[in-house]
């Protein structure tokens, strides 16, 4: 193999390219879909469990929701201004950005119970119940590690 050989192709590169964008917009879209309408809309607003920050005022509480709001809405309009650029770029391959998807999704719920629930503590999913069955239904591993599994499996077609 010479040199010439082992330098990467303008297609090659591209298709790269294209797929790190792909899979970075899953996995904003699936981490955005995770904090915006599971963790807010579900556990804050409608069943009203927790605020994002639960260990000051009520007024405190409710802007640092707002504020994460914000932040989560920002990663899924992110992830879908990444995913239009990668149509532009060529067919997008549904299973992989899927993948990704389910990856950003596990992985937040995975990030948000071990580092804010249990390293800061700075909101629980429930107060004054046993946590056990919520860190156990939480199933965060499992689809971050079934959204692992597709990307990998899906690492070829990109």
């Amino acid at each position: 193999m010479t040199s010439a050989d082992a330098r990467p192709t303008p297609g090659r590169v591209e298709r790269s390219t294209t797929d790190r964008r792909l899979v970075l917009s899953g996995a904003l879209f699936g981490a955005g879909i995770a904090a915006s309408v599971v963790d807010l809309f579900v556990l804050h607003l409608l069943l009203q469990w927790h605020h994002f920050y639960d260990l000051s005022t009520t007024e405190v509480a409710l802007a640092a929701d707002g504020l994460f709001h914000a932040v989560a809405w920002g990663m899924t309009v992110a992830g879908l201004f990444l995913l239009a650029d990668a149509r532009r770029c060529g067919a997008v391959p549904w299973g992989r950005w899927t993948g990704a998807v389910l990856a950003g999704l596990g992985g937040f719920q995975l990030l948000d119970a071990l580092v804010n629930h249990k390293l800061l503590g700075i909101h629980q999913v429930r107060y004054d119940v046993d946590l056990l069955p919520y860190d156990l239904a939480g199933s965060a591993a499992i689809v971050l590690l079934a959204g692992l599994v597709v990307l990998w499996r899906t690492r070829h077609r990109a």
